[in-house]
């Protein structure tokens, strides 16, 4: 499945998640306000409906002043209720009926009836009237409720219209954008290391992408840089192995006679192998921070001092001059002496393999302010500026070309730098305004120089 179907699948999930905890939360809300309102019309239509009525309160008061039900009709002449409403006195007398005094009712024993409600009316403790009414004129709870309840309901279906734009919204400002980091993070846990998000949406989303896709990176260069290391290290070993292997089968064949010439060739190659082996054991120790360092207060001078000694041979046979600057000041560092004088042999023989006959690799020590620093300076063609970042990665030669013998096996530099940088030192390299290669090296000052009183 593309990611682009991927995304449009998860993208339709995601609206529909949201759509509904919105329509729910909506919904839930709307039923709560009918609940709330049913309630409390529910508990004042508990109240028959004349005791909140103004024609009980006015009847009472008219009766009060008046002292009789004489010329009651003129106390209901404005209340439109009073047409639905037979007013008896004390003795049960009609004395209005459906709010008139000129009906022929009136005067007559009332007579009850099915389905009425009544009302007495009472003026100072003692019932003096009785307000009889049919409970069909009163409105029904169920309408009233519905009435009170149209406003709710109009709310709800705005919040409802209100869920969904913001929804639509959502899909557009979050749910897309979002989808796509999911989507993308699916086909990269699929191995698809190249997937990208195109950055989109809020800033809090923009983090997010941005993030992923440096994180997709870097995954793709791991992968990228552990295919050509295995492929690196094969090639690598493969040399030494069949030039052995080669070796070794001639000789039992007898295609080399088994004296002394062609059994150091083999035990060259051997040792060859074995000093491959070796480095990317130190390499993958380094690289991983568990190889220990002895720190203690030791000279830079005196380290590069001894290691120009020990390649000093070696530099003469190539009709190279090897020197330490003369006016090198002594520089006391925290370092491990074991592994900063393999660092300084590193840096002296990857220079010796590069300049030509005749030529020279001179190396300086001088204090600055935190660092001693040490620089490995060679005659020979320099590095092209735009391969200068790359040089201290495993396996690099400038020239891919070279033979082992000339090129190296490509982890000098980078033991360098892992070395380095595990005591907390630094390590750079430019080339030199005259031609030539400059690597520079520092690690931490024990001490700082006093100043002059």
């Amino acid at each position: 499945m593309s990611i682009a179907e991927t995304t449009r699948q998860i993208r339709r999930r995601l609206i529909w998640l949201i759509l509904r905890a919105f329509v729910g939360v909506t919904l839930l809300s709307t039923l709560l306000l009918f609940a709330a309102t049913a309630l409390a019309i529910d508990n004042s239509l508990a109240i028959p409906p004349l005791d909140r009525l103004p024609i009980l309160s006015r009847l009472e008061g008219y009766y009060l002043a008046a002292g009789s039900w004489e010329g009651a009709q003129a106390a209901l002449a404005t209340d439109t209720f009073s047409s639905r409403v037979t007013l008896v006195d004390a003795r049960r007398v009609i004395i209005l009926d459906h709010g008139r005094s000129d009906s022929p009712q009136v005067g007559v024993p009332y007579r009850p009836q099915l389905h009425e409600i009544s009302v007495p009316i009472q003026v100072n403790g003692q019932t003096v009237g009785t307000l009889i009414y049919d409970r069909e004129s009163v409105p029904s709870q169920l309408p009233v409720t519905l009435t009170i309840l149209q406003p709710a309901v109009l709310v709800g279906a705005f919040l409802l219209l209100l869920a969904t734009a913001l929804v639509i919204l959502l899909s557009q400002r979050v749910v897309a954008p979002l989808a796509e980091v999911i989507a993308a993070a699916r086909a990269v846990a699929a191995g698809r290391l190249d997937a990208r998000v195109q950055p989109r949406g809020p800033q809090d989303l923009l983090a997010l992408t941005d993030s992923f896709n440096q994180m997709a990176g870097a995954l793709e260069r791991g992968d990228r840089e552990r295919r050509e290391l295995l492929a690196d290290i094969a090639h690598e070993l493969r040399t030494p192995l069949t030039a052995l292997r080669g070796r070794l089968e001639g000789m039992i064949d007898c295609v080399y006679p088994a004296d002394g010439e062609h059994i150091s060739l083999a035990l060259k190659a051997s040792h060859l192998l074995e000093r491959l082996v070796e480095d990317l054991r130190l390499l993958t120790l380094a690289e991983s921070r568990q190889l220990t360092f002895d720190l203690q207060s030791v000279s830079l001078t005196a380290l590069a001092a001894h290691s120009v000694e020990l390649l000093h041979a070696q530099a003469s046979e190539n009709n190279i001059t090897l020197s330490l600057d003369s006016s090198s000041q002594p520089v006391i560092i925290l370092a491990d002496a074991q592994r900063t004088e393999q660092v300084i042999g590193n840096l002296i023989g990857n220079a010796l393999r590069y300049v030509p006959a005749g030529g020279q690799v001179w190396l300086s020590v001088a204090l600055k302010p935190g660092w001693g620093e040490l620089r490995v300076n060679d005659s020979g063609p320099g590095i092209p500026a735009e391969d200068l970042p790359y040089i201290f990665e495993r396996f690099w030669r400038k020239d891919k070309s070279r033979a082992r013998h000339s090129g190296g096996s490509g982890l000098g530099l980078a033991i360098v730098k892992q070395l380095v940088e595990a005591q907390g030192g630094q390590v750079a390299a430019e080339n030199l305004p005259q031609g030539g290669l400059s690597v520079s090296v520092r690690l931490p000052a024990a001490y700082l120089p006093q100043r002059p009183e």
